[in-house]
């Protein structure tokens, strides 16, 4: 059983004030709290799971955007942000506590897809604002490199977890350009951003961090709550950042032509990945 303790789901209620997303986590978290109190005949654990994932995804997103707001406060935003991830890496710890061999099987792709996708997208945010902090560059350019290879390899994560679509399966298309996208395992405009952020931080990682550390070294975990495939091998900048942005620019040039994604950055990153290869 997943919460054998049904005080352990209230764990996040301190948390909550009076906002949409957090009276939503709470309803959810008192929902939870009835359904744990049922007999265990009668309480489904797939149920379960995803009400608490949804109170997390409610609450977590409140907390993030205060810290968008604040800009990261450099005093306390390191801390808010472990925290973060290790509330968004619950759901998946819980799966594994419990020997689930396939934890789509009771969260879904799309619920994991949503958390790997949080965890990336809050990462990337908080990236985002470091590199604009130059003495903190200076000395800490180490823990910007853990950040970043958590941060892509959450979003590489999410882009992963559903296949594309094979076109010559017999399924019948009455859109041609939706047909390429799905080809190419892009099913919204979320994967096309996992792409950009991803490439965007390759970037920053050679920029700010490729002079730190040693050649081909193995990889870190940072922040994260839940160790990413990517963890186990090594991470080259350069290499992941060509192999996502090419494919992003392929596709808003391609099929997505008409809808004017912007390309004009992943451009200029390409460029500068050409760049550090031919010197």
């Amino acid at each position: 059983m997943f919460f054998k303790d049904p005080q352990n789901t209230l764990k996040l209620t301190s948390l909550l004030v009076c906002d949409h997303f957090l009276i939503r986590a709470s309803a959810a978290l008192e929902k939870l709290k009835l359904l744990c109190g049922e007999e265990k005949e009668c309480s489904n654990p797939s149920n379960l799971l995803e009400l608490y994932t949804q109170a997390i995804l409610d609450m977590t997103y409140f907390e993030e955007n205060k810290l968008v707001d604040e800009d990261f406060p450099e005093d306390s935003s390191s801390q808010k942000v472990k925290e973060l991830i290790s509330f968004l890496s619950e759901p998946e710890i819980l799966v594994k506590e419990n020997m689930v061999p396939k934890p789509c099987d009771l969260l879904g792709d799309e619920l994991l897809e949503c958390l790997s996708w949080r965890r990336g997208a809050l990462l990337y945010m908080y990236c985002h604002s470091l590199t604009k902090r130059r003495e903190w560059l200076l000395r800490k350019s180490g823990l910007l490199e853990k950040y970043l290879v958590d941060g892509i390899s959450y979003l590489l994560q999410m882009l992963n977890y559903r296949c594309p679509i094979e076109l010559n399966e017999g399924v019948s298309f009455q859109d041609l350009d939706t047909a390429k996208l799905l080809s190419a395992g892009i099913f919204s405009d979320i994967h096309l951003l996992a792409m950009m952020y991803s490439g965007e931080m390759c970037y920053w990682g050679l920029k700010y961090c490729v002079d730190q550390q040693p050649e081909n070294p193995e990889v870190e975990t940072g922040v994260s709550g839940a160790t990413c495939s990517v963890h186990k091998g090594l991470l080259d900048f350069r290499e992941v950042g060509e192999k996502v942005l090419k494919k992003y620019v392929s596709v808003c040039e391609g099929p997505l032509k008409e809808q004017e994604w912007n390309t004009t950055n992943a451009k200029q990153i390409l460029n500068f990945f050409q760049h550090r290869c031919n010197k």
